[in-house]
């Protein structure tokens, strides 16, 4: 936001005046303080044009450079006309800016409203998952374990199977969220919990998603590490890698 001292009857003229034919119809109030100005719209839903300085306004003597006095044979602005003309156009980008970055921020909402759909619930079942596997190595400890070792280890690779593709389901919907984070990208963007609890989700500040980046960045069968999918291979191979020592150290063959 430009920074300016005006006085009040200069904030008055230009508004009024010079800036009356240009400003938008969505705005319903200005607050002129001496260094700034607080503009309030119309509650933006993101579905609108983005809002634009009208280009046209250039052409107005108002608010005109002083090239296009001479190009229209008028009078060139003096100093004092010419910085009221510069402070006007100044504040009409001003306004503009201060609305693209609310339309921004509710374009921000509206995408994620049409996207997160059930993430909870796929975290949910994720979580769910890694309780399984996690229950499933768990019991390898157990006497009773040594009776059944074939089934239990049979036991254990299905709830594994089960918990990566649950992370893997619940990245796939992370990876359109962040990306819709990512494409509204700007100087006054909400964050993550802002952005979600405004689209419905306030739990959605606490859900495990990272960059759209660590989604993209993968091999075949391989996640990033960052995310849920990769921490599900990660505990994988760490509880294969304990199954594959109790069979060499006890010499059963099995794992």
């Amino acid at each position: 936001m430009h920074s300016y001292r005006l006085t009040g009857p200069q904030v008055e003229e230009i508004f009024n005046v010079r800036l009356r034919p240009y400003l938008p119809s969505y705005l319903v109030k200005l607050e002129p303080h001496t260094y700034h100005v607080r503009y309030t719209f119309t509650p933006f839903t993101g579905h609108e044009a983005e809002p634009e300085t009208p280009a046209r306004c250039l052409e107005d003597p108002n608010l005109a450079y002083r090239h296009t006095d001479k190009e229209a044979g008028r009078p060139v602005a003096d100093d004092a006309e010419y910085e009221l003309r510069s402070a006007a156009r100044d504040l009409l980008d001003d306004v503009y800016r201060a609305a693209r970055a609310q339309w921004r921020n509710a374009r921000h909402v509206a995408e994620l409203k049409a996207t997160v759909k059930n993430a909870g619930d796929l975290l949910k079942t994720h979580h769910q998952a890694r309780r399984a596997v996690e229950a499933a190595f768990a019991y390898l400890r157990e006497p009773q374990a040594a009776t059944e070792w074939p089934a239990v280890l049979s036991r254990l690779i299905d709830a594994q199977d089960a918990y990566l593709a649950a992370a893997v389901a619940f990245d796939e919907r992370a990876r359109e969220i962040a990306k819709v984070h990512d494409r509204n990208t700007h100087e006054e963007m909400l964050s993550y919990a802002e952005a979600l609890t405004a689209a419905g989700y306030p739990e959605g500040g606490s859900w495990p998603i990272v960059s759209a980046e660590d989604y993209d960045n993968h091999t075949w069968g391989s996640y990033g590490s960052a995310t849920t999918a990769g921490q599900a291979q990660a505990l994988i191979k760490e509880q294969e890698a304990h199954v594959a020592r109790i069979a060499r150290l006890s010499g059963t063959g099995a794992g």
